[in-house]
């Protein structure tokens, strides 16, 4: 279970065990602990930012229990669709298990952000919390999984992409291996320098991790900014991943593709999210009025704002009665029924 991954472009070695300890004999691996260090980070950031989206941090944590095991069976759902031979044993016969064992490796990140979205909208239904501000403060966690969580990746020596030179190259005996069982090599040769560094790997797992760094650094800043409408962090996270992801997409060797088609499935879905996406953002731009304000310390979320037949009522001055009547007092006063 132990793998040399080399940098030769920038003298980086690093020896992977994919097994991090044992515990009554049981296997855990990076893998699993580098997922829950990214859930962890970003269940905090969550919550430490939560009012500042109009958010009661209470909800916040009651949506964890429904959403993260919705996201887990969503993103191996889709893998599993898109992949279905990793529910198989080596005879053929279909294994619940292997079906099941993400912990091994195989979540597709598009089918937990599905699952995400999806469960968020139920549980927003029902408990009455506005799903686009929800939405707009799980983005930042969701960011920040996917940024650590794609190191996992790294550890488990996959999510890479085609041949390169490039001087950030990333080379290893099971690399060259694969691409020579998967026909990705061109020769003996090629396969013989990916061995010895010549030739490298797209490490696309990092590639990723950092659109992702980058996208959360873009939106803090537009938060500081000010959000224009609830909404707008969630829709400008789909833009930026969709299209990011659609780029490096393209440049991997374990895609999961559409249905025996040549068409990446992470990849279309990228472009036809972030299309979508933009639709929408300019759509609730215009109509969806001004965000939520942040709450105070210690405030419950803002009620709905009075109705305008409330408001029209509230506006006709409460003493006008009482005007006209000292008005007709002062009239008598004056000798106004005097014969």
């Amino acid at each position: 279970m132990t793998n040399l991954v080399f940098f030769p472009g920038l003298g980086l070695e690093f020896e992977l065990n994919r097994v991090a300890f044992s515990v009554f004999g049981h296997n855990i691996y990076w893998y699993g602990v580098i997922i829950a260090a990214g859930f962890l980070l970003a269940v905090a950031y969550g919550l430490w930012r939560a009012p500042e989206f109009g958010m009661d941090p209470d909800a916040i944590t009651d949506a964890i229990f429904v959403v993260v095991p919705s996201a887990i069976i969503g993103a191996r759902l889709y893998y599993v669709i898109f992949n279905p031979a990793v529910c198989y044993d080596a005879d053929g016969s279909f294994s619940l298990l292997r079906a099941a064992a993400f912990w091994d490796g195989g979540l597709a990140i598009y089918g937990g952000v599905i699952a995400t979205v999806v469960s968020a909208l139920i549980f927003c239904k029902v408990r009455k919390v506005d799903f686009w501000s929800g939405m707009d403060i799980t983005v930042y966690g969701l960011l920040i999984g996917q940024m650590i969580g794609r190191w996992g990746n790294f550890v488990n020596v996959e999510a890479y992409g085609g041949v390169t030179d490039l001087p950030w190259r990333m080379c290893s005996e099971s690399i060259a291996n694969e691409l020579w069982r998967d026909g990705l090599l061109e020769s003996k040769l090629a396969y013989e320098s990916v061995l010895n560094g010549t030739l490298g790997v797209h490490p696309t797992f990092l590639y990723e991790s950092l659109w992702n760094l980058l996208g959360l650094v873009l939106l803090i800043v537009l938060m500081k900014k000010g959000r224009k409408f609830n909404g707008q962090m969630f829709l400008s996270y789909v833009i930026w991943y969709g299209l990011g992801r659609a780029a490096i997409e393209g440049l991997r060797t374990d895609s999961l593709y559409f249905f025996g088609t040549p068409i990446r499935s992470s990849q279309m879905l990228g472009i036809v999210s972030a299309l979508a996406a933009v639709a929408l953002y300019a759509y609730r731009r215009r109509t969806a009025g001004p965000a939520t304000p942040p709450l105070r310390p210690g405030a419950e979320p803002a009620e709905p704002a009075p109705a305008a037949v409330e408001t029209a009522v509230e506006s006709v001055p409460a003493d006008e009665p009482v005007q006209v009547e000292n008005e007709i007092k002062e009239e008598k006063s004056d000798g106004g029924d005097a014969d």
